[in-house]
């Protein structure tokens, strides 16, 4: 090898002193027999070096070829770039989402999704042996009843009853014994404002979603002609919440982080349809009494004191010469031939915007305010109970007894609202 590279290197230099001699004039003489010399010896080097330097050659070439392709495929596989592999980040859920997560996974096989002719809402299964509880406005409309429950299964259901003042309804499906989860229903008495609460249902037909929020306000009166309901009935104790409703979610629970029922969602206050922060729910404990009298008879009996009225105000207080936290119902009209009239209640007189008897207490509950009062008529007394008020009349406490009557019921549907559509109280 070092052989073949003496030979190149002294034809290269022989080859520069020629190229480099076509420019020299006056010293060409005396270089070109040197040159010869050098010349003529290198070229019997190389003839004789011909032959070997050959066969190496074409050694090498044949060697190059063999291993042209592998090579050129690793340097391709070299430089082909290979994708980053990114490791998936484990996420892993609070100790407080873990408890949201198995509360979620118990109560919602008790929640089911109830389809209509027109649209969609919510319930509930209050009774393991089929009996599941709703809004009435869902199901008004008549029709095929089928209740969908979350493991997919379609039943069809009986309506068992409805009322329409408390906008519930009472529905049964054929069930075998441990067959469904019944949602218990807990005591919506004992809430506090800013517990945590969860909704469950199919807003918008999306069938058992969960939202969560808070109690926002206790004590509510929702009024049912406001709701598209009739008669200027009040349903007592209404839970506001800010968890998402959405019309669908009518007829499902509102539940405490323990899981029991404290209401049924009913209502939302927005001017578009959607939530906005503002739910309402019927409280458990009016529920209780509603659907153990739709079991009973099909029917609900609400007690009735016949009068209009509400919470004294202090400026009225001040007005009637009274002080300003006086707590109490003024009692601003009296239903001709109701129950208050036959007890002597007095209303206001419309002349001297004078008169009115003040309710300060009914039977032991004292220091009333309306929805105390209407709270208590409904959830505890019956119709034909005697109750004993507590009145102001001229200032002066009094005592009258008074039997309660059977609330009128309330007159059909007027507005345009679908009858299985999420109600909506207007705005002021």
């Amino acid at each position: 090898m070092k052989q073949r590279l003496s030979i190149i290197f002294a034809l290269t230099a022989l080859i520069a002193v020629l190229l480099t001699g076509c420019s020299i004039q006056e010293s060409a003489s005396a270089v070109l027999p040197a040159v010869g010399t050098v010349a003529g010896n290198l070229a019997g080097a190389v003839e004789q070096q011909l032959p070997t330097v050959a066969a190496q050659a074409d050694a090498a070439l044949q060697e190059v070829s063999q291993t042209l392709p592998e090579a050129t495929a690793e340097v391709a596989a070299d430089q082909t770039p290979q994708p980053e592999l990114i490791e998936p980040v484990p996420v892993a859920p609070s100790t407080e989402e873990e408890q949201l997560i198995n509360l979620y996974n118990r109560v919602n096989p008790g929640v089911v999704t109830i389809y209509m002719t027109t649209g969609s809402g919510s319930g509930f299964i209050v009774d393991a042996d089929g009996y599941i509880v709703t809004n009435n406005h869902v199901i008004a409309e008549g029709g095929e009843i089928n209740v969908l429950f979350h493991d997919g299964d379609v039943r069809v259901a009986e309506l068992v009853g409805t009322d329409s003042q408390g906008d519930i309804a009472l529905l049964k499906v054929d069930a075998q014994p441990g067959e469904l989860t019944a949602l218990p229903l807990g005591d919506s008495d004992a809430l506090n404002v800013g517990q945590s609460v969860i909704a469950i249902g199919a807003p918008f037909g999306l069938s058992n979603s969960l939202t969560t929020g808070i109690i926002s306000g206790l004590n509510r009166s929702m009024p049912t002609e406001e709701m598209g309901l009739g008669a200027n009935y009040q349903i007592p104790d209404v839970i506001q919440t800010d968890a998402a409703i959405n019309p669908g979610n009518s007829g499902g629970p509102l539940l405490t982080k323990s899981g029991e029922v404290i209401g049924v969602n009913t209502a939302i206050e927005s001017p578009v349809r959607a939530n906005s922060g503002v739910g309402f729910a019927v409280p458990a404990n009016v529920v209780k009494v509603i659907i153990a009298q739709l079991r009973e008879s099909g029917a609900v009996s609400y007690p009735w004191l016949g009068i209009a009225g509400g919470t004294l105000s202090p400026e009225a207080a001040e007005e009637l010469g009274l002080p300003r936290n006086t707590r109490g119902v003024l009692v601003s009209e009296v239903t001709t031939g109701g129950p208050a009239e036959a007890a002597g209640l007095l209303g206001l007189d419309p002349t001297t915007n004078t008169g009115a008897d003040i309710i300060t207490g009914i039977d032991t509950v004292t220091g009333i305010e309306f929805d105390d009062l209407l709270g208590y008529i409904v959830q505890q007394t019956q119709v034909g109970q005697t109750v004993t008020l507590t009145i102001l009349r001229d200032g002066q406490p009094q005592t009258l007894s008074l039997t309660l009557g059977e609330r009128p019921a309330a007159a059909t549907q007027t507005n345009e609202q679908m009858p299985n559509q999420l109600p909506i109280i207007p705005q002021p």
